[in-house]
């Protein structure tokens, strides 16, 4: 008879090791959770890290994998599933604030010069300036949506303008700071920055007659800073200023906290409140503070109802308001017509509700406008005396350096400053008539321009009264 069936030996499954920089998986960690709780139920005297050992050789997962999941579940009595998506930035999020409005700025120099922007003209133009990041057709379009501009149809041709609500939002901020302006309204500007201490100047004056480093020595001189490694540590500044200077009293510097490339996220509402809170008794009576729409900047006093809301919490702020509503003769979109109609009266900042209280005023730039804020030109000053001078790179130095250059920032230089900024309030009040007047010429005579790389259209009799908008896709 044959026995071999019998006498074979049990074939066992080779294990295999999960691969080097592959996420454990939600049911990898359980299962190293289902092991570390038989070991200690069978009592087998093990070490912690015995324990460790055992189950990474048995599981094939690595030892500090193992050891991480199982401080994970300690802590927080779960196992959770890896993110496998790592989020990748996009363009516009690899672009700063700076770069984004000198974007915008050079859509308006076209108008300026009375010449009607097109997606290759300004790509030709931020690409050929050294300043600027080098973009390619496709991320400048998705840059150009980012900052609310629109294709808008005239007849043939397709203009590169602004969202309207961008427009009018600029066009209030304008014809409102000119109204506090008369008034005699005192003004205020205040704004964050950074500084890193590892900062310096990339240019240094050369003793032409030094020609080597035993010759320096030699005379006594100095071979200059050695530039450091990295950028090192990084300071968040908050300050706010006027034609006066900088308000005594109303720095705000604190060592950054996270590795992160946006300084924005240092900040919190609650930090910035009460430090605006301290500020607001230095400012004078019926004051002016003019301000970014940074997300801390712009917390909302009261959560306002959307269609995201469960029907019953909809109700309930509605009654909260005073107003009576029968849910079962309504629905969800009834109910936001009502907080529509009452949202005007609740839909408030911190902030603002803060000011007003002490009798001041908030008055917020429109997105991407920083040049109409002096206090950046305030901190190119300010930025460059502490980088000329840093030669350390030890945060204690930078600080003094700091406190020295805003020292060294004087009223008139704030004068300078603010007076530049109202030319540049002129320039920016006349693009939106130049724009208006050149599309107008553009509908009444369409072969005047023709854009590049943008949708044309027929000529026909339906295209005539067309004013419709092709979104930047």
């Amino acid at each position: 008879m044959n026995t071999s069936h019998e006498e074979s030996p049990q074939l066992v499954t080779p294990k295999k090791k999960n691969p080097k920089g592959k996420p454990v998986c939600s049911n990898q960690k359980l299962m190293i959770i289902n092991h570390y709780k038989s070991i200690l139920e069978n009592g087998s005297g093990m070490k912690f890290c015995e324990i460790i050992t055992n189950i990474s050789k048995t599981t094939g997962i690595g030892y500090h994998t193992v050891r991480k999941t199982i401080a994970e579940y300690k802590t927080t009595k779960c196992v959770k599933s890896p993110n496998r998506k790592r989020q990748k930035p996009g363009v516009v999020d690899k672009i700063d604030d700076f770069d984004k409005n000198a974007i915008r700025r050079k859509v308006h120099s076209f108008w300026l010069n009375r010449e009607i922007p097109t997606m290759q003209k300004i790509l030709i133009a931020i690409n050929e300036d050294e300043t600027m990041p080098n973009l390619k057709e496709t991320s400048l379009r998705i840059i150009l949506k980012s900052l609310k501009f629109k294709f808008t149809k005239r007849r043939r041709n397709s203009i590169l303008t602004e969202r309207r609500d961008v427009v009018n939002w600029r066009r209030n901020y304008l014809s409102s700071i000119r109204r506090f302006r008369e008034e005699g309204r005192p003004i205020y500007y205040l704004d964050e920055t950074w500084i890193n201490t590892g900062d310096c100047a990339n240019k240094v004056w050369v003793d032409q007659t030094v020609t080597s480093h035993r010759m320096a020595f030699l005379e006594g001189l100095s071979t200059g800073a050695p530039n450091p490694t990295g950028k090192g540590k990084r300071l968040i500044i908050l300050h706010i200023g006027s034609v006066d200077g900088f308000v005594r009293g109303g720095l705000l510097c604190f060592e950054s906290k996270k590795n992160t490339s946006d300084y924005h996220d240092e900040m919190n509402g609650q930090t910035f409140k009460e430090w605006f809170e301290e500020i607001l008794p230095l400012l004078k009576d019926n004051a002016v503070v003019v301000i970014d729409n940074a997300p801390y900047h712009s917390v909302k006093s009261e959560r306002i109802p959307t269609m995201n809301w469960k029907k019953a919490d909809i109700v309930n702020w509605i009654h909260s308001k005073g107003e009576e509503v029968d849910p079962s003769m309504l629905i969800k979109s009834d109910l936001m017509d009502i907080v529509n109609r009452l949202k005007t009266k609740y839909n408030s900042y911190v902030i603002d509700d803060i000011a007003k209280e002490a009798g001041k005023t908030i008055l917020r730039l429109p997105p991407y406008h920083c040049e109409l804020n002096p206090i950046e030109l305030v901190w190119s000053k300010v930025k460059h005396h502490v980088k000329l001078n840093n030669t350390t790179f030890k945060t204690v130095d930078v600080q003094h350096l700091l406190h020295q250059a805003i020292d060294r920032v004087t009223p008139e230089d704030w004068q300078n400053f603010i007076s530049h900024v109202k030319t540049e309030e002129q320039k920016i009040w006349s693009v939106d008539f130049i724009c208006d007047e050149l599309t107008d010429e553009l509908q009444l005579n369409p072969n005047h321009v023709l854009t590049i790389g943008d949708t044309s259209h027929s000529s026909s009799d339906d295209d005539d009264d067309d004013d419709g908008c092709c979104p930047l896709e």
